[in-house]
């Protein structure tokens, strides 16, 4: 019965949202034969673009792994100091709420400024991937440092080990793990979000989904989302291998 408030305000929620969203089913009945006419233009795919998609690729992989070490260097800084195990609350409450802040700006306005304020290109995109991606990934690693259980560290110190030791034998083997995991999982993250820097001009092959789309070359953006999705499941088969042989 205690549950029965927290269930009632939940189908609430979801009552006024379906409400409140405009679902008109007629349309979803009727999209199939829109849908059905934009696929067919797709179809077959224009591979004479396969070299400017290619170049927009590897500019991609470039801001995703450039973005990516940008913001490892950064969040390991700044996890420090959000780190409750580690800091005053005069000094992690601060960061913390300037994390989440960083994480609340949405990364397409993050990239509409770098575009600004450096010009077109690449460099836009990496410096907008390594804000965001430093919101989120500050927070893992501070969480990782604050879940280090205390005991081997305890027990390694009453053997007279240094502090290097400590860090070494103690504190490292607990966090390497988490932070394998979390620097992966947000390296996929930023190369996903990368795809569709080009749209604001900040590098990548998402400039050319946007021409190809805009001047109605369906075939040609084919092409592109083929590269995109194999590319996609390539670093997700070559993430799940490295968390496996390292968990």
């Amino acid at each position: 019965m205690r549950r029965f408030p927290l269930v009632l305000t939940l189908a609430a929620v979801v009552v006024w949202s379906g409400m409140s969203a405009d679902i008109d089913l007629s349309k979803l009945a009727s999209s199939g034969a829109r849908m059905g006419d934009f696929l067919s233009r797709m179809y077959p795919p224009n591979l004479s673009v396969w070299p400017e998609v290619q170049k927009g690729l590897l500019e991609t992989l470039r801001i995703a792994i450039l973005g990516t070490l940008g913001s490892v260097f950064l969040s390991a800084f700044l996890g420090i100091l959000a780190a409750e195990t580690l800091m005053p609350a005069a000094v992690y409450r601060p960061v913390r709420s300037l994390l989440a802040l960083i994480r609340s700006i949405p990364l397409i306005l993050v990239a509409m400024l770098m575009v600004g304020a450096v010009g077109l290109g690449p460099l836009p995109g990496i410096l907008a991937i390594t804000f965001h991606a430093t919101g989120m990934l500050a927070k893992f690693y501070a969480e990782a440092i604050d879940d280090v259980q205390a005991t081997p560290v305890l027990a390694l110190d009453s053997l007279g080990a240094s502090g290097l030791q400590r860090l070494k034998f103690g504190i490292w083997p607990q966090m390497a793990p988490v932070i394998l995991r979390d620097t992966i999982f947000r390296f996929e993250l930023n190369l996903r979000e990368s795809l569709v820097l080009g749209v604001v001009g900040a590098g990548g092959v998402g400039f050319y989904i946007q021409t190809y789309v805009r001047s109605f070359q369906y075939d040609k953006a084919a092409t592109v989302a083929i590269v995109i999705a194999v590319l996609i499941v390539m670093i997700e088969i070559i993430n799940s291998t490295i968390r496996r042989k390292f968990s």
